[in-house]
């Protein structure tokens, strides 16, 4: 068993809620011991409470733990302010769209989209000054360039 940072531990965290519908602290712990990682149950709480973790109705009816609501407004305003000063340009090719941007704010912008939690997009891959969007299959990244667009206008 390996022992773990707080920020890589919380991280782990992050991807199981991505990945399972958890509403105990200790399926966490054993999802965790499963991937070679060895924790307590009360450092588990201790993290749930540092991540402000909150139980939300799951579609079976149980519960289970999410992250905080986010502010999708400040989210969007954060963004539509990056891309006003960043964006350069765009190109769009079968179910991806590349975005150049001024160089530094690709991480940025990539971690943005992911916020926004769009319906539409299976995901973003951002470097220095780029963005790869991915769209889901039945999507048109045409319609996320226009979206996008619309913000820096």
């Amino acid at each position: 068993m390996k022992m773990m940072r707080k920020q890589e531990r919380q991280n782990a965290i992050k991807e199981l809620l991505r990945q399972y519908n958890i509403d105990r602290q200790e399926e966490i712990v054993e999802l965790l011991k499963q991937q070679g990682i060895n924790v307590t149950q009360a450092t588990i709480s201790r993290d749930v409470k540092e991540m402000q973790l909150i139980k939300l109705p799951s579609p079976t009816g149980q519960y289970k733990y999410s992250f905080p609501a986010e502010k999708k407004m400040n989210t969007e305003k954060k963004l539509r302010k990056t891309l006003r000063g960043a964006y350069i340009t765009a190109r769009v090719q079968g179910e991806f769209l590349l975005l150049k941007v001024s160089p530094g704010n690709g991480p940025v912008i990539a971690s943005l989209i992911d916020q926004m939690r769009y319906k539409d997009i299976f995901g973003t891959l951002g470097d220095d000054d780029t963005v790869l969007i991915i769209t889901k299959e039945s999507y048109k990244p045409n319609d996320i360039l226009q979206k996008l667009l619309e913000m820096i206008e």
